[in-house]
């Protein structure tokens, strides 16, 4: 009886020091550090970088068989899916940090999701307890605060465009002409208008996009509208800015298919009344770098505010229905709100098209350059097949979808998003909900709701 007894405390003790052990292991940063710091903290304690970085310190049980192929296969899934080190890199050195991070940080912590607790059970100071995952909401409601300063109440991932842009009139007026203009193709029959047409959602509604000759692209023509929210343009990122992107298609042989700006200036030049407005707002004349600056600072105006959404965001209950505040549930709970996140709702990252399930395998396409998405600039393997994700405002205007134009309608659109990124197989009411509540994105342009003439 009495080595029971012996052998019952020691077991009570044993099992009173795991868990002050547990305890201590996973006790939340210090309030007395920025929330910055704090959620660094969460983060590297957590193991994060084991799996969703670059080069992971692995452990010795890597090298082992059987659980050594388990460990490399989370290892390279979780690099896949989201690398965290720019993250950690802002958190630790102050810079600007990226919303989609916020939001891919706050879904796990929220869900339960990450780490997985076959990882939190060798690595007992990983779990995400409770106060942690207060501290990650904090800091997510305190970030959006302040980097949005929108007047939204609560912390939403995704956010209302605001009124209007801070630009030079003058440049938006030359801009405005240049982007209609034809002579800046080479047989004077395409503008940037052309495939960005303003009203037809800021798109062609075509899969292809046709240039001079009638020579199609390879990739579907992306909207101008709320362009200058995106932090790169083109689907592989390849212009750094709105002017970057106005300098490709006049000189892309398959687009506009100038042999060079002086052959547009030649021609620009020769209007001697547009030449004089020109010169009177560049003192220097017509270049190359002043004819992109004006179409940029023209499509920083093509903004559109004051959609259904975006004055339920800002306290209009009635603003949307019933089945689209729903969608939106529907739309954070999968996830899609995540990298769908912020102003344009998308834009800001580059995300891997077929993240959870095969999409290039189950297309029925051969595979094309375009296909290759980011990689065709970096040669990373880490970037094939990925893109800079859409922004999904007025994108009930923007058919057909993704990067290859292959789906016509948003039903389409969405039931594939929710299986190839999410993992998810929607029901027919789902779909219709997620449907109504991207309807609601639909805003105005120049103080009136924006149509496309082309409506399905």
């Amino acid at each position: 009886m009495k080595k029971r007894t012996v052998a019952i405390v020691v077991l009570l003790i044993a099992a009173v020091a795991t868990a002050l052990l547990y305890c201590a292991m996973n006790r939340p940063p210090s309030a007395d550090q920025n929330l910055n710091a704090q959620v660094l903290e969460i983060l590297q304690k957590g193991g994060c970088a084991s799996c969703h970085s670059a080069s992971p310190e692995l452990p010795f049980y890597a090298n082992l068989p059987v659980a050594g192929d388990l460990v490399q296969k989370d290892v390279a899934e979780g690099y896949r899916a989201y690398d965290i080190e720019p993250l950690v890199a802002a958190l630790s050195s102050g810079r600007d940090i990226n919303p989609v991070d916020v939001a891919k940080v706050e879904k796990v912590a929220l869900d339960g999701t990450m780490p997985p607790a076959k990882y939190y059970l060798v690595h007992w100071g990983s779990q995400m307890t409770a106060a942690k995952r207060n501290i990650i909401e904090q800091w997510a409601e305190a970030f959006r605060e302040i980097y949005y300063a929108d007047g939204v109440v609560g912390s939403e991932p995704v956010r209302p465009i605001v009124q209007s842009q801070s630009v030079d009139e003058r440049k938006v007026a030359l801009g405005k002409i240049l982007y209609h203009d034809t002579r800046l193709s080479s047989d004077n029959t395409v503008s940037c208008a052309t495939c960005h047409d303003l009203a037809t959602g800021g798109v062609d509604n075509k899969q292809y996009s046709e240039g001079v000759d009638g020579q199609k692209g390879g990739v579907n023509a992306p909207t101008t509208y709320n362009a200058v929210y995106n932090f790169v343009q083109f689907w592989d990122g390849r212009a750094a800015t709105l002017a970057d992107q106005a300098a490709g298609p006049p000189l892309n042989p398959v687009e506009m298919a100038s042999t060079s700006f002086d052959e547009i200036i030649e021609k620009l030049a020769a209007d001697k009344a547009l030449t004089k407005e020109f010169e009177a707002v560049y003192a220097d004349g017509w270049s190359q770098a002043n004819i992109t600056n004006a179409i940029e600072e023209f499509e920083r105006t093509l903004i559109t505010p004051n959609s259904p959404f975006d004055k339920y965001l800002l306290g209009d209950d009635n603003a949307i229905t019933a089945q689209a505040k729903q969608g939106y549930e529907l739309f954070k709970e999968w996830g899609c709100a995540t990298c769908h996140a912020g102003v344009n709702l998308g834009g800001e990252t580059y995300e891997l098209m077929g993240l959870r399930r095969h999409y290039f395998e189950d297309r029925g396409m051969a595979l094309t350059e375009e296909d290759n998405g980011r990689f065709k600039q970096t040669q990373q393997e880490r970037d094939r097949h990925r893109f800079k994700t859409p922004g999904l405002r007025n994108v009930a205007l923007t058919w057909p979808y993704y990067h290859d134009g292959t789906r016509q309608t948003l039903e389409e659109a969405v039931n594939d998003m929710a299986r190839y990124q999410c993992d998810v197989d929607p029901t027919v009411e789902q779909t219709a909900d997620v449907v109504e509540f991207l309807r609601s994105l639909t805003g105005e342009y120049e103080g009136k709701p924006l149509t496309n003439s082309n409506q399905q």
